[in-house]
């Protein structure tokens, strides 16, 4: 099993550290606002990674964090916390109480996306809120080392004194968005020093480290230590983590500790863009998985339409494209609910084929070409493939198990027509124009499936 490392920028073989249990941290939400479909690719990616650990027979234990307090909606570190502007919006007062239930009410929103898409629960799943102390106490440890300073604003972490800073986006320590950081807090020693504890004199944590809250970055690397140890061996996230948050939680967590590499494997996704523009919440240009259902259109075609691209590729969302994918879901239904309720045996021969394929950094798009294979192999017989399909889902997660055989249904006098001049000619062995009218009747709302019993209409 390999999958690309971001930190390493190649496919590397994957062991984890401990034979007996894969530890995995998945940044979570920030939940002032509803979830975009953007946003849940991250987790859907990250729920066929997780499948497919436990598919190769491996233990997991993966974490979530939902961010609620400490996410500026600046990198800068500067502007509005996320929640703030999300209590301001909501027309609420600026309480932490307020700002827990808003947080509540988002996070719970978040929770029914992922069960529309099929996406398992982690083994936990927690608000950073709960978690401040183990923040204050990983900023102590910075500060103890020498790591940190405190300005105006709050307290910074010094990437001067960590040699390699930058070392997952390539060791490149400047770039273009390093001026506005300058221009934003002069205070500032470098560019790029990130902020640890942000002050905050209306709405914060009164602690010894003065009033107010924890940086982003330090929440995810305290929770992470927190649930996983010092060191574990995978962390996930999209793209735009890459060049500040995961590169600031590397900063802080291995300073901290003085183990290298904090996170063995760092694996991201890319951005589901529409119109050429990566959907965002701050610029309330974004689909809700809600917007998907209000067309009509099933949230697993979504995920379907995902994993019809590697989770590497960038995609652009559109509902013709989406369209097309949920026919090609509801056919694969049809022709699944076909095979009769008998279920043989795996294909060992296709099984290995899928594990090849999906185990080399979650090849989902080879993956469902060879289902296809398998619904179309005239050499297997109907309970076999059934096993098989049922098999490959364990990892894909397009809900085969759960699908209900479908009410008999009459067939119209045209398509009773169009099957049996295809049957005459399948006799004839005219198989040209036995396609033409397959390809007819499949426009038109239907499909035959071709059996040792003769052939079945089923509507698509």
């Amino acid at each position: 099993m390999q999958f690309y490392n971001t930190l390493t920028r190649k496919k590397e073989i994957f062991l984890p550290i401990n034979p007996k249990e894969v530890r995995m941290y998945s940044c979570g939400p920030t939940v002032y606002d509803y979830a975009h479909i953007g946003n849940l690719r991250a987790y859907v990616f990250t729920d066929i990674l997780c499948r497919t650990l436990r598919y190769d027979g491996l233990k997991l234990k993966q974490i979530m964090n939902i961010t609620d307090v400490g996410h500026l909606t600046s990198d800068a570190d500067s502007g509005e916390d996320k929640m703030t502007k999300g209590l301001l919006r909501e027309g609420k007062e600026l309480t932490l109480k307020n700002m827990r239930e808003l947080a509540e009410f988002y996070a719970e929103s978040f929770k029914k996306d992922l069960h529309l898409l099929n996406v398992k629960m982690p083994s936990g799943m927690y608000f950073a809120s709960d978690y401040i102390k183990e923040d204050v106490d990983l900023i102590k440890r910075l500060e103890e080392k020498g790591y940190t300073y405190k300005i105006s604003d709050g307290i910074y972490f010094d990437i001067s004194k960590m040699p390699d800073y930058g070392i997952l986006r390539g060791g490149i320590a400047k770039r273009e968005e390093s001026k506005n950081r300058i221009a934003e807090n002069p205070e500032k020693k470098n560019p790029e020093d990130f902020v640890l504890w942000k002050f905050d004199d209306k709405i914060g944590f009164d602690l010894e480290l003065g009033k107010g809250f924890p940086g982003w970055h330090i929440e995810c690397s305290a929770m992470s230590m927190h649930f996983l140890g010092e060191q574990f061996d995978i962390h996930t996230g999209g793209i735009d983590h890459i060049s500040i948050h995961h590169t600031n939680e590397i900063a802080q967590s291995e300073c901290a500790t003085g183990k290298k590499p904090s996170v063995r494997f760092w694996m991201h996704n890319e951005h589901v863009d529409f119109g050429g523009v990566k959907m965002a919440k701050s610029d309330r240009n974004f689909f809700k998985l809600g917007s998907i259902v209000e067309k009509g259109i099933a949230p697993l075609a979504y995920r379907f339409w995902l994993l019809m691209a590697h989770y590497r590729t960038k995609m652009n969302f559109n509902y013709s494209a989406l369209e097309g994918a949920e026919t090609a879901l509801k056919r694969l239904y049809g022709l699944y609910l076909g095979l009769g309720n008998d279920i043989g045996h795996v294909h060992k021969e296709y099984q290995n084929k899928f594990k090849e394929y999906i185990e080399d950094d979650l090849d989902t798009p080879r993956a469902l070409t060879l289902l296809w294979d398998v619904v179309k192999d005239e050499n297997m017989s109907d309970k076999d493939k059934k096993a098989t399909i049922l098999d490959f889902d364990k990892v894909l997660g397009l809900g085969f198990e759960n699908i209900k055989e479908a009410k008999r249904i009459s067939i119209p006098e045209n398509i009773l027509k169009l099957a049996n001049e295809r049957e005459q000619a399948r006799k004839d062995k005219d198989f040209k124009k036995s396609d033409k009218l397959r390809d007819k009747i499949n426009s038109m709302g239907y499909d035959i499936k071709d059996t040792p019993q003769g052939s079945k209409i089923l509507k698509n």
